[in-house]
């Protein structure tokens, strides 16, 4: 696609080459802009969808806007902070919709670069509001938080990882990122132990194997 206004280099630019572009004003961001941005990670996620194979789900426009914009703003807002405060929560607004298997992983195509974002807010200014914002965000769409420190100990894992498809993509980005403290929770390290089998060494040797008087989990 052509890329046409600054929410839209942003997110084109960042997803093809990594970069983010910080314009010096902020920009609304338009109704044309959004259904563009819309029928683009709906392209996106049909592609990423091939990797996982399930016809059961779907791109949910309205989540993978919303991402953008908390992505597109979160990333203007590390340098243009004159007069902004007051506006964060117009800027980074909650998603209206409760989150199902499709939102999480149609946001993810943008949230999953807040964990390199957020470092920067800090280092910027440490007391940073936006900072919790952000990792509010992401303590919601943990699945996009995946090596970042968050706190998830409210989360009901068997919960939610009940979906197969989901789990699977949960666990293997749990590999990627080597995050051991996602790895290290009973049920999940579980649920890896099995996958990997005879072949945990080569997956990840370093990798603890949990011991639990839960009969439900792994013993060694």
């Amino acid at each position: 696609m052509e890329t046409r206004s600054p929410f839209l280099d942003t997110l084109f630019l960042l997803r093809k080459s990594g970069t983010v572009t910080v314009f010096s004003n902020l920009h609304e961001i338009s109704k044309k802009e959004e259904q563009e941005a819309g029928d683009y990670f709906e392209t996106e996620f049909e592609k990423e969808r091939l990797e996982f194979l399930s016809g059961d789900i779907h791109c949910n426009k309205e989540a993978a806007v919303w991402a953008a914009k908390v992505l597109y703003f979160s990333t203007q807002l590390y340098l243009i902070r004159k007069n902004t405060a007051k506006d964060l929560d117009k800027l980074i607004p909650k998603l209206k919709t409760t989150p199902d298997i499709s939102s999480i992983l149609s946001a993810d195509l943008s949230l999953r670069f807040l964990p390199q974002i957020i470092p920067l807010l800090q280092t910027a200014d440490p007391e940073d509001p936006l900072v919790k914002i952000l990792e509010e965000i992401l303590s919601q769409f943990h699945y996009s938080g995946i090596g970042y420190q968050l706190d998830l100990e409210k989360v009901n894992w068997e919960k939610d990882l009940k979906d197969r498809t989901y789990r699977k993509l949960y666990l293997e980005r749990i590999v990627e990122k080597k995050a051991y403290e996602l790895a290290e929770i009973p049920y999940i390290n579980q649920l890896l132990i099995a996958e990997f089998g005879l072949h945990k060494n080569a997956f990840w040797k370093e990798l603890k194997i949990i011991i639990t008087n839960d009969s439900k989990y792994y013993k060694t």
